[in-house]
């Protein structure tokens, strides 16, 4: 499959890797961006999806045309009120960490919904577990990210798989990326 960006690449393998099945679905995508995710989540199947990001002009013409795609431009993930509850959302919001993007998430998913969030360590490590002039995380640094995110999961008492390492590498590839899925809430 083609997609928009290197997302929709991401986002077909998060779906296939837990088995989900997102045909006739409302979606949400946090930290949109080009469409990646959207785009994925539109060839899956999805009914809709509210696209998300604080940036303007960045969706692909042909998600920003689509009667499936709402989009929020200028809106923060942490801060974006919906019109209604959404089955799914899919997150890779960069810059802002796990634990502060999941409780708005978690507000933003219907009874027996689910999220799936794409991890990047480098954007919840510590300045400390940076290697200097590399931009990758040290590998002891990353054993405790993996725990930190799995704890702050866990607050939402629900299943969780994951993180699962996925067959990508961040934008530069210097660093692994992760998925996991919470719920069904």
């Amino acid at each position: 499959m083609s997609y928009v960006g290197r997302g929709g690449e991401k986002m077909e393998w998060g779906l296939k890797n837990f088995g989900l099945d997102v045909t006739g679905l409302t979606c949400c995508d946090l930290g949109s961006h080009v469409g990646g995710f959207v785009d994925g989540l539109l060839q899956a199947g999805a009914a809709k999806v509210y696209s998300v990001d604080t940036c303007y002009g960045t969706l692909a013409w042909n998600l920003r045309n689509d009667e499936r795609v709402v989009v929020m431009e200028r809106t923060n993930a942490l801060h974006v009120e919906l019109p209604e509850l959404v089955d799914f959302i899919s997150c890779d919001v960069g810059w802002t960490k796990q634990e502060k993007v999941l409780p708005k998430a978690r507000s933003l998913i219907k009874p027996g919904g689910m999220i799936m969030s794409l991890l990047k360590p480098q954007y919840e490590a510590d300045k400390k577990d940076i290697l200097r002039g590399t931009g990758r995380v040290n590998e002891e640094a990353l054993d405790e990210i993996l725990v930190n995110v799995k704890e702050t999961a866990s607050q939402f008492g629900v299943p969780m798989r994951g993180p699962d390492l996925t067959p990508f590498l961040g934008g530069k590839g210097k660093n692994p990326e992760y998925f996991f899925l919470l719920g069904p809430f």
